[in-house]
């Protein structure tokens, strides 16, 4: 066999210079499921604040029984795509249940939310159609403008983040467009803080302009029952469409959907790629999460104990000396400021017994790394309460606090 080996040296290059960099970073490895504490190989049990476990569904008894089922009852895989013969009963049992719980007439699954977001943008959007976004908007709808822009020869603009004054420009400057796309997050995952979806809405509402909602970290997360921004706000139903992944909250198992009008289901149903060329999502995956919806709905205690436990760590953090970003979810992130100190305070913390990811650029900007703490509702206060001792003696020796 002959390979490039110009391709190899350079591949390995990069690499290299990432890790001088200190933004690579070797994979740990879980031994367990995702809980409050994680086995992880090498390190025995570690406590958890890195995860997008928000309701600590990952190992709850009912979700994986329900996957075992699903397992047993349609086997490992559809082995097909939907139109052919890849579309079960569980499919549309979950798409069923998704857009009860989001508060919309009917849902489409994906195997992730990535799929879902490039799924629907690319597929909705025409020539003459004009589409914002929120600066800090995750890189899936970033990806997914851009391969719109490309495939439709759609225009596209950026608004600066929560800047409803600049998205408003945005979209005077696009008067003439044929139709106007909002897309925003609704939990901004590298911020924790929430978008102004009722100011969105009136925008919308002013200039005839559609909006899409990624509720991929808000779903289970935000509203009495978890049903994501739109309740918390009090607008459940009021949103064109809403985007999500059953890869967090909902079980983390994998998995996206696109929620919205009959129409919009339909429309995606029949043009959109990523559903039409690939398999569809595994039955098992599928049942987890239905049992997920379904027991979200029936705990809704549950939202509650991870949103005081939220609050129970912010406080807390704070009190220690640390300065975290304000906001009201369960992502807390820590400003450190250059992305070393972030991959330091990381590793110290881990070797401390917590696990809590540094980010740097270019996840983030430049100046602004973190160490972005999850909490979840599977933690205890005495969890937490050890989270915060490890933040103040590393946080002391590193001379943060």
């Amino acid at each position: 066999m002959t390979i490039n080996k110009s391709f190899t040296k350079g591949l390995e290059a990069t690499i290299e210079q990432l890790k001088v960099d200190k933004v690579y970073k070797r994979l740990n490895h879980l031994d367990s499921p995702q809980a409050a504490r994680v086995k992880m190989e090498g390190r025995g049990e570690i406590l958890i604040l890195s995860s997008n476990n928000y309701l600590g569904l990952c190992d709850e008894r009912s979700v994986i029984e329900a996957g075992i089922d699903g397992l047993r009852r349609f086997g490992a895989g559809t082995a097909s795509v939907r139109f052919i013969c890849g579309t079960f009963t569980i499919h549309r049992e979950l798409e069923e249940a998704l857009a009860r719980f989001v508060g919309a007439e009917a849902s489409l699954t994906f195997v992730s939310a990535w799929n879902a977001n490039e799924g629907f943008t690319a597929t909705i959007a025409q020539e003459g159609d004009f589409i914002v976004s929120d600066a800090l908007n995750h890189a899936s709808i970033i990806d997914s403008m851009r391969l719109a822009k490309a495939i439709s020869k759609c225009t596209t603009a950026v608004f600066k983040h929560s800047d409803m004054d600049d998205l408003r420009a945005k979209l005077a400057e696009a008067k003439g467009a044929k139709r106007r796309i909002i897309w925003t997050d609704g939990i901004f995952s590298m911020e924790g803080a929430i978008a102004k979806l009722p100011d969105i809405l009136q925008i919308a509402r002013e200039t005839d302009s559609i909006v899409a909602v990624d509720d991929s970290h808000s779903t289970g997360v935000l509203g009495k029952m978890g049903r994501g921004t739109a309740e918390h706000f009090g607008v459940l139903g009021e949103v064109d469409v809403i985007t999500s992944t059953l890869g967090k909250a909902l079980g983390g198992a994998a998995g996206g959907f696109v929620a919205g009008s009959d129409a919009v289901a339909d429309y995606m149903t029949q043009r959109s790629r990523p559903q039409l060329f690939s398999n569809a999502l595994p039955p098992t995956v599928a049942a987890s999460a239905l049992a997920a919806v379904r027991f979200v709905e029936q705990h809704p205690e549950r939202v509650e104990t991870l949103r005081q436990n939220a609050l129970y760590f912010r406080n807390a953090i704070t009190e220690a000396g640390f300065k975290p970003l304000a906001g009201e979810t369960p992502i807390i992130p820590i400003i450190v400021g250059e992305t070393a100190a972030a991959i330091q305070m990381s590793d110290m913390l881990l070797e401390n017994g917590v696990f809590v990811t540094g980010f740097g650029f270019p996840v983030v900007p430049q100046g602004q790394a973190r160490v972005r703490c999850q909490i979840s509702a599977s933690h205890t206060r005495d969890d937490l309460d050890e989270a915060v001792r490890a933040f103040k003696k590393v946080g002391g020796k590193l001379g943060i606090i």
